[in-house]
């Protein structure tokens, strides 16, 4: 039986524009027709009336982690936790994603392919959660972002990182991650902020170890995506072919040029930086330092990628310090308050734009007809109030409803 949505504000995720009083007819999991409710008249299936909401496609969140929880401790679990435990706690977060509106995510990184396993869980019905797009272990380098600082005498996997050093640890690496499923190469191209003993702004890999990586990526069809705070990491990184730089919060006036030449999508994650900093009492003073130093220029950055075309995708590295799965769609208000994002520059950047950089345009990121029925709504419209994206009342992925209340 075919499903019709009647919309009260429909923002189709297409342009800026928002329309009115439209009915979106559903046959399955797709989205067969956009059409004025007047035309819908005598439609004889299952009816679902938003006419009091603001309707648009589902979210994408480009930039998150399932693993891990938000909590100050989460990144210690990789020291004591068993692969079923992330598994159980990605499961979670998963559905958390979907109730706040992300039909689509793509996880940045994973403790032992957990998120290869839950994404095929979800794609075969077994658990709910949005659809996945998954890295399994990213790439780091000794003493960098992915690698541990625990006694050298400790030995085994202790954390989520693929150490790669050199040419042929980068391939290597790059082959064994897309071997067990992954659908990208994540690469940690720069220091971090909740990892310890690196610097931000300091390159971890170089250029000849990333372009060996995202050739093996690029000779199988597939993204990659780049950690990367300093400049140096960040043009390392776009110039050996990265898909996407992931934060770029100390990024230059020459990174932004070369973003927009190359074609590189930007994911900001503000809010990664921002929750840190706002909870600096209860977090090491260590990533609250770095956090302040990462965010200082963010906002000013952000002004001038969008001033010269970058293309920016949402992401908010929803998982780290009490960035919680869930509520990350405050990204979306610190998107005003620091990049000056306009609100339909912010709706496209987690649909149309988001799904042009997984290469899914042609399924998701609109309300149009031939794609995949991703519908979520609002009670309020985000053009009156940008903080009525935290409030997600409805919501279907692939023609089935999730929530609606």
């Amino acid at each position: 039986m075919k499903t019709m949505i009647k919309c009260g504000k429909l923002f189709a995720g297409k342009d800026g524009s928002v329309q009115e009083n439209v009915a979106v007819v559903i046959d399955g999991n797709r989205i067969e027709a956009v059409i004025p409710q007047a035309q819908a008249a005598g439609f004889e299936g299952n009816v679902i009336d938003l006419g009091d909401r603001f309707v648009m496609p589902g979210l994408i969140d480009t930039h998150l982690h399932t693993a891990y929880d938000g909590q100050p401790g989460c990144m210690d679990t990789q020291f004591n936790w068993l692969a079923g435990d992330f598994a159980f706690m990605s499961m979670v977060n998963a559905k958390k994603d979907l109730m706040a509106g992300f039909t689509t995510v793509r996880d940045e990184g994973s403790y032992g392919f957990v998120d290869v396993s839950l994404r095929n869980a979800i794609n075969e019905g077994i658990v709910d959660g949005p659809r996945m797009f998954v890295s399994g272990r990213p790439l780091g380098t000794t003493g960098g972002h992915s690698d541990s600082h625990m006694n050298p005498d400790i030995t085994g996997v202790t954390t989520m990182g693929l150490i790669s050093d050199g040419v042929d640890g980068a391939m290597r690496n790059a082959r064994y991650t897309l071997k067990y499923g992954a659908d990208q190469i994540k690469l940690m191209a720069t220091g971090g902020v909740m990892s310890v003993g690196d610097e931000p702004g300091a390159p971890d890999f170089t250029y000849e170890e990333m372009k060996a990586a995202i050739d093996v990526a690029n000779s199988r069809g597939r993204l990659s995506s780049a950690h990367a705070h300093g400049a140096v990491g960040i043009k390392n990184a776009i110039r050996a072919g990265i898909t996407s730089i992931e934060h770029g919060m100390m990024m230059d006036e020459e990174c932004i040029d070369m973003m927009v030449e190359h074609g590189t999508y930007l994911v900001p994650t503000i809010v990664a930086a921002y929750k840190i900093v706002e909870n600096g009492d209860s977090l090491p003073q260590e990533a609250v330092e770095k956090a302040k130093k990462c965010l200082e220029n963010h906002g000013r950055n952000l002004e001038r990628c969008r001033e010269k075309g970058v293309k920016i995708a949402f992401g908010t590295d929803a998982g780290t310090y009490y960035n919680f799965h869930g509520t990350q769609t405050c990204e979306f208000g610190l998107m005003q308050k620091y990049g000056k994002f306009s609100v339909a520059e912010s709706l496209l950047a987690a649909t149309k734009t988001a799904s042009e950089l997984l290469r899914w345009n042609d399924r998701i990121g609109s309300v149009e007809a031939g794609k995949l029925a991703d519908i979520v709504a609002f009670n309020e419209s985000p053009f009156d109030d940008i903080s009525t994206m935290e409030r997600c009342s409805f919501v279907m992925k692939d023609g089935v409803v999730y929530k609606n209340i």
